[in-house]
Order: C-alpha cells, then structure tokens, then sequence
C-alpha cells in the first residue's frame, strides 16, 4: 500500500511538470489523483481482516459512537471514529491568509506568501478506548487523534506545499448518562485534556492546550453536543489572543436523515466588542450510492487552521465523506 501511494505521488508529480508546458493539464486530474490516493488508503483500512478496525459506513447514533449502553458496548484497545474524516479536492478561500501575525512579535511572518485560492484539504480523526466501567461502571476512558491538512496542490509556483498541518491528541474522560432536559436525553458528559499544534518552527509556530468539558444530547435524529473549554497557559505563548477568535467554547448540531447529514459547528469568544468573534461550519452529507457519500461545507470566520486563528476567511469545499458525525 506504502509503495503504491509513494508511485501515485511520483506521477503526480510528474504531471505537474509537464502542466508547466501545457496549461492546464487541468485541475480537475490533479483533484482526482489525490482522490484516489487517499480513497485507495481507506479502502484498504475498510478492507482489512483485522477486526480491531471499526469504521462505520453509515450514520451512527451517539449510543454506537460512544458505546453508552450493554448493547453496543464493545472491549476495549478499537479504533474507531470520532470526528469527521473527509478529502476535499476542491477548496476556495475568498481570502487566503498569506502573511500569518500573532499578537507576539516573534511568531508574526515579515513578508508575504503567495498562497493560491484554491487547495485541497483532509481529515483524519480516530480513537481508541484504553479502559471502561470507571467511576461505579458509568466511566470510560478515550484517547484520540485528529489530523488535518491544507494542502496547495494547485500550487505550482511554490512547488504545491503542504501549507498548514493541524495536530490534535486528546485524552477524553466520558459519561454514560440518561437525564431529560427540554424534549431531549442527555447521554453523555465528560471531560478532556487537548493539545493542538501544527508543529512549524518560528515563526510560524502555533499551539495550544485547553480542558474541554463536553455534554451530548440526543432526540430521534438530532444530536446536539456543548463543549465549552478553559485554555491552559503556555510559558511562552506564540499566539495570546486565540481565545478571542477560535473561542471559548461550541456547539454542534446535528441532523440525520435517511440518505443526508446535516450539521452545524460554531464557536465563539463569549465576549462582546472588539474582541467578540467566532466561526461557522456548515456541512451537508449525501449518500450518493452505497458507502460513496459526497460532502458540501461553507464555513465563515476565523480559525480554520491554527495559523489562521486571527485571520478572518469564508470557504467553500467539496469533499468525499468517509465518516460523518
């Protein structure tokens, strides 16, 4: 699989050295050698005998995600999903963030990068329950890892980079709940401690560590999950101000039909004035044949990548949805 997905990029790469003398060996092949590159590597995960893998193909209630009742508790040491996972070949940025600034001199870039409009973008997001029946049986204990990637693939005068990588491990305390509140059953709360960087060198060094505590609500349907944080300090802080523009918390919402997901992520700074800011994720999921499901996401305002955190944009993408909320 390895050797296949380092030929497929050496062909890409090939491509785009003879699109130099034949504009445009269009972009439209170049989204779909990344497409398969990327389906190809899930395909063979799916297909695996190993039945440690679990990755659903079908939208799940938050009982299955999160194994909150006998009946869909499973053992422990599984990799399962837990964000989104998604390739988007097709991305537009209405304002591309060519000089990224922190509010610390240090981590602010003196010049401009000609970052194109158009990139392509994924994410990859798992997790594995270490140990259950904490805390009278009502406890499980997570980890998890989410990655995603904005990549300038169309980009040929700055030799398509990888212009930003997200990291994110996370250890995750939850609880099985069952309580009512407003039509809705509460089925989970919990706790859990995040790191998030994306792992340059000054200066364009972006990181932080935060404590997020989580509610999860379900009614037929709809899911709704609150999750408020409280960042943790850094001894040297490349970026003071995040708080104010990705947040201090969010909500995400959540409605399934039979062949449709559509959801809506949004955070704020829970603060008004000048330091009053946020962002919006819409994404709409449709079952186009089978496991082939086609995803569409607007998102409008700041921190679509820790580089972006004080940069305001609106995106369009067009993605092949592998796992969905």
């Amino acid at each position: 699989m390895f050797i296949f997905m380092q030929l497929s990029l050496y062909n890409c790469e090939s491509m785009a050295g003879f699109g130099r003398y034949r504009k445009p060996l269009n972009h439209m092949r170049k989204s779909l050698g990344v497409l398969l590159i990327l389906i190809s590597f899930f395909s063979a995960v799916r297909g695996q005998d190993n039945k440690s893998i679990i990755l659903p193909s079908s939208f799940q209630t938050m009982d299955e995600r999160w194994e909150l009742s006998p009946e869909t508790r499973k053992s422990s040491f599984r990799i399962t999903a837990y964000k989104p996972v998604y390739v988007t070949a097709g991305r537009y940025s209405n304002n591309p963030n060519t000089r990224p600034v922190s509010e610390n001199p240090a981590y602010s870039l003196p010049f401009r990068i000609n970052y194109n409009n158009y990139e392509a973008k994924f994410q990859l997001s798992l997790k594995a329950k270490m140990a259950q029946g904490l805390f009278a049986g009502h406890g499980d204990l997570w980890i998890a890892y989410t990655q995603k990637a904005h990549w300038q693939i169309y980009n040929e005068k700055l030799s398509r980079p990888f212009r930003e990588l997200n990291y994110e491990p996370e250890v995750i305390l939850n609880f099985a709940t069952k309580f009512p509140l407003l039509g809705f059953m509460g089925r989970m709360v919990g706790v859990s401690f995040v790191h998030q960087s994306n792992g340059r060198t000054l200066p364009l060094s972006r990181s932080w560590n935060r404590l997020i505590f989580h509610a999860g609500f379900e009614r037929k349907n709809w899911q709704v999950i609150f999750r408020p944080w409280i960042r943790l300090k850094d001894a040297e802080d490349e970026n003071p101000a995040i708080s104010n523009y990705i947040g201090r918390g969010e909500l995400i919402v959540v409605r399934n039909f039979k062949k449709h997901q559509l959801s809506l992520q949004t955070s704020h700074s829970l603060r008004t004035g000048n330091n009053s800011h946020g962002s919006l994720l819409a994404s709409w999921v449709l079952v186009l044949h089978k496991n082939i499901k086609a995803q569409f996401q607007v998102a409008d305002g700041y921190g679509e990548t820790l580089m972006d955190y004080n940069h305001k944009q609106v995106t369009y993408g067009i993605s092949l949805s592998l796992i969905e909320w």
